[in-house]
């Protein structure tokens, strides 16, 4: 479950590399405006009072901030395919220490929420974020009417791992 988390983050990552390159400034990514729609939507879904609310996300906010420099450490490796069999390996072993050390910051904070909020409420917080990681998925790349929007260039012809259409 919590490994559906960082899959829905990871991808949330790479949709705000691809939304930054987008030309509309009204359609490009806000992480401001992200960051507050995940902290009201986790308020409302974990049922947290204001008080409960002001001592969670400032840590929440330190654990995501921690995992995003992982984040983004992993998309730049992702960028371009290593070199050779031993390139490809190390670059499989530090996405495997990353996902490590991801998960050692996850326990981390987990244990630092568990002091300040019952088991039961860290529960409700983090299936909402996970739903709300959830939905923001299925609703990118829709514009305002709901109609799907292409977001990726098209691939390169004759791309090494695609099949060649010719």
């Amino acid at each position: 479950m919590m490994k559906r988390i960082y899959i829905c983050l990871v991808a949330m990552l790479m949709v705000i590399g691809v939304d930054a390159q987008d030309k509309n400034p009204q359609q490009r990514f806000s992480p401001e405006k992200f960051d507050a729609a995940l902290q009201e939507f986790i308020t409302q879904e974990a049922h947290l009072t204001p008080q409960e609310a002001a001592a969670f996300f400032p840590i929440y906010n330190e654990m995501l901030q921690k995992q995003r420099v992982l984040f983004n450490r992993q998309r730049e490796n992702a960028k371009n395919k290593p070199q050779g069999e031993e390139a490809c390996r190390k670059a499989i072993e530090e996405s495997d220490q990353i996902d490590v050390e991801l998960k050692r910051i996850q326990q981390e904070y987990h244990k630092r929420f568990f002091e300040i909020l019952p088991a039961s409420k860290v529960y409700d917080i983090l299936m909402a974020e996970l739903r709300f990681h959830h939905r923001m998925m299925r609703n990118w790349g829709r514009d305002t009417q709901g109609a799907p929007q292409q977001r990726f260039p098209q691939h390169r012809q004759g791309h090494k791992h695609e099949p060649n259409n010719k």
